[in-house]
């Protein structure tokens, strides 16, 4: 139930939903995109300006953070039946979006950090859309796979693997998709934007549930 489509389409749109959500209205800060934060914190380091290398060290942790909970509470979750691990993660994906919401931007960054923290929670516990290896909060390891699918696809004219490619190509597009849409949602919004993003997970978290019951 976790690795449908549905699912994953909202995943990679609430994914860059984030990541303008934090890099537009909260200083610049990259909720996903941890490359980008370990290269401005390095660069602020570098030039002696400690606490504003904290505004990146910290969100960086976080997800971390997010990584190592998801992974604790699919080992917790093991054996119990009622609630799947994923949607006990979406639940608190959701929770921290509200959370954020109430915060102004005085509050960046814990807001950013809470939102990291999610990220990772997000990347650990989604790693799968109809069988194949994706990730729904970034797109450099989709991009990688989209083009090594289309050039194989292209020497052996293997339209199945053309397919393949134009669906993580698809879910690359989704992703930027949402971001445009953070940006603008920020504008009318302001910090409440995040809010919308919270719907989409209860809208993925919902999708799960409804197939897990048709699975029954």
């Amino acid at each position: 139930m976790s690795d449908s489509l549905a699912v994953g389409l909202l995943l990679a749109f609430s994914g860059g939903f984030m990541d303008a959500y934090t890099y537009v209205f909260r200083g610049g800060v990259f909720a996903n995109a941890q490359t980008g934060n370990i290269i401005l914190m390095g660069i602020h380091l570098l030039e002696g300006s400690f606490s504003a290398s904290a505004r990146y060290l910290i969100p960086i942790l976080s997800f971390a953070v997010g990584v190592f909970a998801a992974q604790a509470t699919r080992l917790g979750f093991r054996r119990r039946r009622r609630l799947h691990w994923r949607q006990a993660c979406l639940a608190v994906e959701i929770m921290v979006m509200l959370a954020v919401g109430f915060m102004g931007q005085g509050m960046n960054l814990a807001a950013n950090s809470l939102i990291s923290l999610a990220c990772g929670i997000q990347v650990q516990s989604f790693q799968k859309v109809r069988g194949n290896a994706i990730a729904t909060t970034m797109c450099i390891g989709n991009l990688r796979t989209a083009t090594e699918l289309l050039a194989r696809g292209l020497k052996g004219r293997d339209w199945a693997l053309f397919g393949r490619s134009g669906f993580y190509y698809g879910v690359i597009l989704t992703f930027a998709l949402g971001a445009v849409t953070g940006k603008y949602a920020v504008a009318l919004l302001g910090q409440r934007a995040i809010w919308a993003c919270a719907l989409m997970l209860l809208a993925a978290f919902l999708a799960m549930l409804a197939e897990e019951e048709q699975a029954l």
